[in-house]
């Protein structure tokens, strides 16, 4: 939510996003990376060095977290698309801050509404990448410190890195005077998805005959959303303004596969089809620190 308190800038880049705690890659004999940590790139790792089923499954289970029911754990099917993996979680980027007053109504995200509990910024057209990181909470640090801020919007003239902040909140990270500073940011766990599932929105006009679908409250930008249809997964096409659109659903309800932008996945089954465009559908999982 909503972040008022200005960390200092020195700490704040000195802090890395991890899936799990820090350990010393000695005590770790699962750090097949050996970064020192354990996380999902150690998974791609074990599994390109050969390790075996056994090894796989407890190294998965130490880094997704047991399965459990549908009433909010992990799904059985839980797994790692390296194909997905955008960058390592904690990737810093740089460029230069701005600030707009836009992106709480009619962002390129069409998150309408956002909650006023957040600050929200509107990212450059590269890093955005056709609604790729829409919905993406950001620690966001300029010479004053730091801030979180999720994307609602895009910066189309931005060049990569690039940041519009809203224009409340620029001053909580440089002054508001110079108009434009350097920045720097990175991709953090969204906080409202810490005890809650993933949920859905349709987009106005959808039927059996044809479906808009916006996934909400992922814990990590999503890059993939996939329905099962005649036993087979089908990935369902992304427009710019962050809608799945497709003319072969059907009817519903829906299981669907989301896959971020770390490679994690994750499926979510009997989501029902709404025609209430304002309804928020809640799922039943939510994607891993």
């Amino acid at each position: 939510m909503k972040k008022l308190t200005v960390l200092a800038a020195a700490a704040v880049a000195i802090m890395t996003a991890t899936a799990v705690p820090a350990f010393s890659a000695e005590d770790i004999p699962m750090d097949y990376n050996s970064d020192g940590r354990v996380d999902s790139f150690d998974l791609i790792s074990a599994r390109k060095s050969g390790a075996d089923k056994a090894e796989l499954q407890a190294l998965s289970d130490f880094v997704l977290g047991k399965p459990t029911s549908a009433s909010g754990g992990y799904d059985s099917e839980f797994t790692i698309d390296e194909s997905c993996i955008l960058e390592p979680k904690g990737t810093v980027h740089t460029g230069e801050g701005t600030f707009y007053g836009g992106g709480y109504e009619g962002g390129h995200a069409m998150l309408d509404p956002v909650s006023r509990d957040y600050w929200i910024v509107a990212m450059n057209h590269s890093d955005y990448n056709s609604a790729q990181l829409a919905g993406a909470y950001l620690e966001v640090t300029g010479e004053l410190g730091t801030i979180n801020m999720l994307v609602t919007d895009e910066l189309p003239e931005g060049k990569k890195g690039d940041l519009d902040l809203y224009t409340d909140a620029f001053p909580l990270i440089a002054p508001v005077e110079k108009g434009r500073v350097s920045v720097s940011w990175k991709i953090v766990p969204l906080d409202s998805a810490e005890d809650a599932p993933v949920c859905y929105k349709y987009k106005e006009g959808t039927t059996q005959f044809w479906c808009g679908v916006q996934v909400r409250n992922h814990r990590y930008p999503i890059t993939k959303l996939e329905y099962l249809k005649d036993g087979e997964w089908t990935e369902i096409e992304r427009r710019p303004y962050n809608y799945f659109e497709s003319r072969e659903m059907g009817a519903g309800p829906f299981d669907f596969r989301i896959t971020d932008i770390y490679g994690q996945v994750i499926i979510d089954r009997d989501i029902p089809l709404s025609e209430d465009d304002t309804e928020i559908i809640q799922g039943h999982v939510q994607f891993p620190k």
